[in-house]
């Protein structure tokens, strides 16, 4: 039995993350040995067991995988990863998988200290790269890209060679059939800035699953969400945490748009607003391969996004990142003409089966794991 340890900074609420805990339960579940290994403790998406008892060198079982912590307590510090090479060697995997920035800049290392075990690099990011992930790529066993756009990147920007590089895009982790009651914000905001989920008169609200970061710019979205014709009415709805969330708040008050643009908070399960939504929405300026565009199209939601990173491959309307009046009238179009709904309604959930069901994305790993370990 193949040994792997997935290795991540810290199990917040973000894309990456969900695919570390979702790829941890399908390794485990196939057969593989398979440790989840943080360098902090906690996070909006640990296992239950191990919110309230982590121990540095404990492992806790989760589901069919093991978590682990480096950190005996959370110091909040992303990039510290106490005895990360002694923790691996107790462990002694046959496949080390990086996930995240912080854990890639230490794929290099680990690499230079395992020889025995094939280091993995991912890229699932946008963003500049630190010069520890550039030096990493260039030394670990394979690199898996999650989207052409940012494979292409890997070659042109960093120098990475073709052949080093995988692309296999994010699996679904939140599908059409396994939605729970909403829930209520775990947000640590002002409960002024959030509102309940509550079922609606207005057929046609709009939906963004997305960090409240600046490079997910939801600033600019609320602006086109203001300039959108007033028939028919139409509501937003944003769902997730972060550093812009309480300026966006206040955007919408200048706007006046109070009662028609709702804020929603972190949700560890966003489904039961997929199925609420009539069009998914994301003016990001950088991505690699957003999850929240592959989750709606697998509920059937059409989207308009801007095209930036892998968001094409999603299979929703892509347009050119900036283009406001083309947005609009896209969005406009969606809104208005029903069987233009329907047709991209059928064609992206057809497009997220075909691509980003997690049986194929388990097929791909395991290929990759077949030829880095012989």
């Amino acid at each position: 039995m193949k040994k792997i340890v997935i290795l991540q900074d810290y199990l917040r609420n973000g894309g990456t993350e969900r695919q570390s805990v979702h790829l941890a339960g399908r390794f485990a579940a196939h057969g593989l040995d398979t440790t989840l290994l943080t360098f902090r403790p906690g996070g909006a998406l640990a296992p239950p067991s191990a919110q309230s008892q982590i121990s540095t060198g404990q492992q806790q079982h989760s589901a069919n995988y093991k978590f682990q912590s480096l950190q005996s307590f959370d110091t909040h510090l992303d990039f510290f990863a106490p005895r990360l090479i002694p923790a691996l060697r107790r462990l002694a995997p046959d496949i080390v998988l990086c996930m995240g920035r912080m854990a890639n800049c230490k794929a290099g290392r680990i690499a230079r200290a395992l020889p025995d075990a094939a280091v993995i690099s991912t890229m699932r990011t946008g963003k500049k790269l630190p010069r520890a992930y550039i030096r990493s790529l260039h030394t670990t066993s394979h690199v898996i890209a999650n989207s052409h756009a940012i494979a292409k990147t890997l070659v042109e920007n960093y120098d990475v060679p073709e052949e080093k590089i995988s692309v296999i895009h994010n699996a679904i982790v939140h599908d059409a059939d396994s939605a729970p009651q909403p829930e209520e914000s775990t947000d640590a905001v002002p409960s002024s800035a959030l509102q309940p989920f509550s079922p609606s008169a207005l057929p046609h609200r709009l939906l963004c699953v997305a960090m409240l970061r600046p490079e997910k710019n939801h600033h600019e979205l609320i602006k086109i969400f203001s300039q959108l014709p007033p028939a028919p009415p139409a509501e937003l709805h944003i769902i997730g945490a972060g550093s812009e969330l309480l300026p966006c708040c206040s955007a919408v008050k200048r706007m006046g748009l109070v009662g028609r643009v709702h804020f929603h908070g972190y949700l560890s399960d966003p489904s039961p607003y997929y199925k609420q939504a009539r069009v998914a929405v994301l003016t990001s300026h950088s991505e690699s391969l957003p999850n929240f565009l592959v989750e709606a199209h697998m509920h059937g939601i059409p989207s308009v996004a801007y095209a930036v990173g892998g968001v094409s491959e999603c299979g929703g309307i892509a347009i050119t990142p900036g283009n406001q009046p083309a947005f609009i009238a896209a969005l406009t179009r969606l809104l208005n003409d029903p069987e233009h709904h329907a047709a991209e309604s059928a064609r992206v959930a057809a497009h997220a089966q075909e691509h980003f069901a997690p049986q194929t994305q388990l097929r791909r790993y395991l290929e990759i794991f077949a030829k880095v370990t012989t």
